[in-house]
Order: C-alpha cells, then structure tokens, then sequence
C-alpha cells in the first residue's frame, strides 16, 4: 500500500444531472474525506466542489478517476509529501 498523502481535490460539475452519481463516489469514499465545500455557479450554471483528503496515492487515484471518468465533470488534485 502507498504511503498517505493530505491534499486538495477540485471538482468542477457542468451538469448538475452528474451530481446524484459525484455525491455518490464521494459517499464511498467518505473515509478519506476530511472536509468539503460545494458551491453552485447560479450564472454559469455549474457547480464546484472542493475536498481536503488524507489517504493513499492509491486511494486517492482511485477516487479522482472514478469522478473523472463522469461525462461533464472535471477532477484536479494537489497532494503533499506529508504522510
């Protein structure tokens, strides 16, 4: 297993039909998930999430490809050295 990273996932929605399936994959790993903000862009009618995470690099890469994988949803992450 890999070592544990902290780090910062953006998650930029474009359809808010993805949203039921995002808040699912986020719901599974919940785990990981130290803190979250969500807010919705009224004017460009998207919406973006931020997550503070702790896990492994595996962890990690399989939560953001699981989200990445969504039609119109778009994934960046940060993660640190720190374990």
């Amino acid at each position: 297993m890999s070592d544990k990273r902290i780090g910062v996932i953006g998650i930029v929605v474009e359809d808010r039909e993805m949203a039921p399936r995002v808040n699912q994959i986020l719901s599974e790993h919940a785990a990981m998930i130290i803190g979250r903000m969500g807010l919705p862009y009224r004017e460009k009618d998207i919406s973006v999430i931020s997550l503070i995470v702790d896990g492994s690099t595996d962890e990690l890469g399989a939560l953001t490809g699981k989200l990445g994988n969504l039609p119109q949803v778009t994934v960046k992450s940060a993660l640190t050295q720190y374990s």
